[in-house]
């Protein structure tokens, strides 16, 4: 009879945090996606309808989260913020993930000078503050949704052009590139059937804490003006109203600042998550 295995409670343990933080992090960030989507097709109140009579009434008086100085009920305002906020971090980040993945990908199949150039442009983007230099480029180019998807995007492709190109480069040392070679395929062919199925689990993860930066990225633009346009609300806007109004209606700095907390937390902690559940961190061809 053979001896029965002990037990691993620091392995389970691990493994119990493991996923609590890949669960935790889909129930928020699904609760937060859901509550964007629903602002699509309803709200309590029109967003944007002013109410002066109603103004800065507290949660529960006027309206679940109360209302802002100009009778807006907060929360139809932050529903559909929300969705805003979300749906710039999205595009900007995509924008970013698939222009940085194609850039990584060629100067590691390519090599020699393209890759140094290509990098050394990558390391020219990266050395300034992400945050920042998206507020500078919104203020040349102005305010408006694509200006602020353009800037958060182009500060985001530095990332995944190193992440695709340092896995690349590892995929590329396997038999099996080799043997694709063999087989005639050409470099294009084999960054399609070989390469980029054995990334897209770390760039997967990239992606989702990615969004948590984009996220409060866009929030700092909307702070300073310099995203969505007025009337339409964005979580950033929100705060920057409440600025003068913490005293007197502290309600309307919470609700829009928790939100942005328990997004960023909860794209942190799904971007953990996957990447324990992924094991992205061990050798992408293993």
């Amino acid at each position: 009879m053979s001896a029965a295995v002990p037990s691993m409670p620091g392995t389970r343990r691990f493994a119990l945090l493991r996923h609590g933080r890949l669960l935790t992090g889909a129930i928020l960030t699904g609760a937060l996606v859901a509550v964007a989507l629903l602002s699509l097709l309803w709200t309590p109140e029109v967003p944007t309808r002013l109410r002066i009579l109603a103004k800065l009434k507290p949660p529960l008086s006027e309206g679940l989260l109360g209302t802002d100085q100009l009778g807006r009920d907060i929360l139809s305002l932050l529903m559909v913020g929300t969705a805003n906020s979300l749906s710039i971090a999205v595009a900007a980040v995509v924008l970013g993930a698939a222009t940085g993945t194609l850039i990584g990908i060629v100067a590691a199949m390519r090599r020699g000078a393209l890759d140094a150039l290509l990098m050394r442009m990558m390391d020219a983007v990266f050395a300034f503050p992400p945050i920042l230099s998206a507020m500078m480029l919104s203020a040349l180019l102005g305010s408006g949704r694509l200006n602020a998807t353009v800037a958060i995007g182009l500060f985001t492709v530095p990332v995944f052009a190193r992440l695709a190109r340092a896995d690349t480069k590892r995929i590329l040392r396997r038999d099996y590139i080799l043997a694709a070679r063999g087989a005639g395929k050409n470099a294009a062919r084999i960054a399609v059937d070989h390469v980029l199925p054995n990334i897209a689990g770390a760039i997967l993860v990239q992606v989702t804490i990615q969004l948590g930066l984009a996220i409060l990225t866009e929030s700092g633009l909307g702070f300073l003006g310099l995203s969505i346009s007025p009337p339409a609300p964005s979580l950033g806007r929100m705060l920057a109203d409440a600025q003068t109004y913490l005293t007197l209606a502290p309600w309307m700095a919470l609700a829009p600042g928790i939100t942005i907390a328990l997004i960023v937390a909860g794209f942190n902690l799904l971007g953990d998550g996957l990447r324990d559940r992924l094991d992205v961190r061990r050798d992408v061809s293993a």
